[in-house]
């Protein structure tokens, strides 16, 4: 399972995924702190792996936010059953398949003919993208993690095309 932030326009959302497809999308109106981040892993981490039908034994990653790596989110994680921690290399996008899901994302609400006329129909916007992302798309993301892993060292940790 995968996760990530993204600012899009005026609006930050939280967002994972796993192959078999995406979890829930969370728009955070407000300032994101270790308080917030925690509140949404609280309210969302377990019920997107629910309806992922990943609700036994499944691996979490995420960055090395501050907010993410904090000893408040890092014992709450710690003290959740059927799910590890990946721990997550710093600086590194190429590895992080969410890069490639918000870009897609980005994608769909440029080809979009209506463009949101503000923050709360860019959320209905983007909910309605996001919830569209097959798994087809979900499950090529995956997939790619050993290729990515490879190009990553051979470019010793320089820019890679992922």
């Amino acid at each position: 399972m995968e996760r990530s932030l993204i600012p899009l326009g005026s609006v930050m959302v939280w967002g994972c995924f796993s192959r078999k497809g995406v979890g829930n999308l969370v728009h955070i109106p407000t300032t994101m702190d270790k308080h917030v981040y925690l509140d949404i892993l609280q309210k969302n981490l377990k019920a997107s792996a629910r309806s992922l039908g990943l609700s036994r034994n499944f691996v979490f990653q995420q960055d090395n936010d501050p907010k993410h790596t904090s000893g408040l989110v890092k014992t709450w994680l710690s003290t959740q059953k059927n799910m590890v921690c990946m721990d997550w290399p710093a600086q590194s996008p190429d590895l992080n398949p969410i890069e490639n899901l918000w870009a897609h994302l980005g994608r769909k609400m440029s080809e979009r003919e209506r463009r949101p006329k503000n923050a709360t129909e860019l959320v209905q916007f983007l909910t309605q993208e996001w919830q569209s992302i097959t798994s087809d798309i979900t499950t090529k993301l995956v997939d790619s993690m050993p290729n990515r892993i490879a190009e990553v060292i051979k470019m010793k940790g320089g820019y890679s095309h992922y």
